[in-house]
């Protein structure tokens, strides 16, 4: 299928959570939008494990009945493991908030990401897979449309606003020079399904558990799927997980499940039915979230390491806040980078709190336990960041305690109990 028009009011680059949310809800508003997929048709993707706080983009785009319908794993909780094999008490999100957005659903992203392109297609988005984005065209400073080849045949497409939802691609981010690493999270994954894994039972049985390895160099993500299948992916430091060691990433894996005590029990039985992936889990951040005519959402703008499920959620988010300011700004007549970027200092401030998290988990020194032993007001706000309502509760006394917290201080205050 190729693109009907040769000019629309917004042209969305990536089919993904991101870029369905962002023009879904500018179709809505009645403008005209085409959204160009690269892939011919729904592919497999990790990043399974949906935070609760979705609930709200989720309802806003409509599709809370299909996703109550849906085959996706109730989430209710998400549970912790030590390195040697020690569990924490589940985190049951709706004893924090008994509301029903405090739970969500483990999900196959090819049908997720299918079901909201479809909506998308609802609103009047204009969806074309198989479509190549080649360039993003500029005059004078202000991108004005895209270069695109369909069916290998290639067009130009003019747009008052382009939007670069292509993931981790980062389409503009990289020809722009914008796109900055974190040195500090430079991780990679390895990652397979399993399937007759051990679940555990009722309110339990779709938690994500996060598992330590002995030396505490990794981490296992455990992720229950439809037809009786789990996510199983270990992540570490690029260093650690890949350089120096074996190519055969089936080998690598089964020597970190090696080091997870708490894990190796729940796979005895089990077939793996996927082979292993290797992905990097590199952190990173977009200087700009727009300029004139365009704007940057979910991983095209920034990724932080997955510890929390955070990823399908900020695109999700970014996407609904990219949308409002693009409504704006087209209503305005103003799609200028000040106009489009109105979200920006919004966005950034909840993916900074997110980050901290994600710092305070990978500081080996740290503890959760101690922490919050010695800062038990701060647990309301500890589990509003993994619900993920960073955009709508505030959390500052969680960051102010972690920022004022020190691993020396924690490490001598443990030793004074033993």
């Amino acid at each position: 299928m190729r693109p009907r028009h040769d000019s629309y009011d917004v042209l969305v680059a990536g089919g993904g959570p991101a870029g369905s949310t962002t023009a879904a809800l500018v179709a809505a508003e009645g403008f005209r939008v085409a959204l160009l997929e690269r892939s011919a048709r729904p592919r497999f993707k990790v990043g399974e494990s949906l935070m609760p706080a979705t609930y709200w983009t989720f309802q806003r785009l409509g599709v809370l009945d299909r996703m109550r319908e849906s085959r996706f794993p109730k989430k209710s909780s998400v549970q912790f493991f030590a390195g040697d094999g020690r569990s924490s008490s589940p985190f049951y999100f709706e004893d924090h908030d008994p509301h029903e957005s405090s739970q969500t659903w483990q999900v196959v992203r090819s049908e997720f990401d299918q079901m909201l392109l479809d909506n998308a297609a609802e609103k009047d988005v204009e969806v074309v897979r198989g479509a190549n984005l080649k360039e993003v065209l500029f005059e004078a400073g202000r991108a004005v449309g895209a270069r695109v080849e369909v069916d290998g045949a290639r067009r130009e497409i003019a747009s008052r606003v382009l939007v670069d939802a292509t993931g981790q691609s980062a389409l503009l981010g990289r020809r722009l020079r914008l796109k900055a690493d974190d040195y500090q999270l430079r991780n990679a994954s390895l990652f397979t399904h399993f399937e007759g894994a051990l679940r555990d039972r009722g309110k339990d049985e779709g938690a994500t558990l996060i598992l330590h390895t002995r030396n505490r160099d990794s981490w296992f993500w455990y992720i229950p799927l439809p037809q009786n299948r789990v996510s199983v992916g270990v992540v570490g430091s690029l260093d650690y997980l890949i350089r120096g060691r074996s190519s055969d990433l089936q080998r690598l894996f089964d020597e970190e499940l090696g080091r997870c005590p708490a894990l190796s029990p729940r796979l005895e039985k089990a077939r793996q039915v996927r082979p292993v992936r290797a992905i990097r889990d590199f952190s990173y951040r977009s200087r700009r979230v727009a300029g004139d005519g365009w704007v940057l959402a979910g991983d095209a703008f920034g990724f932080i390491d997955p510890i929390y499920s955070t990823g399908v959620f900020l695109a999700l988010v970014s996407g609904e806040m990219a949308a409002d300011s693009i409504c704006e700004a087209l209503a305005a007549g103003d799609p200028s980078g000040e106009r489009l970027g109105r979200h920006g200092a919004r966005l950034i401030e909840g993916m900074d709190a997110l980050h901290r998290l994600v710092e305070a988990f990978y500081d080996r020194g740290f503890s959760f336990a101690r922490f919050l032993q010695r800062h038990p007001d701060c647990r309301g706000q500890l589990v509003d960041l993994l619900i993920g309502n960073v955009y709508r509760r505030p959390v500052d006394r969680l960051m102010a305690a972690l920022d004022g917290t020190t691993v020396a201080a924690l490490l001598a205050e443990s030793s004074s109990h033993s």
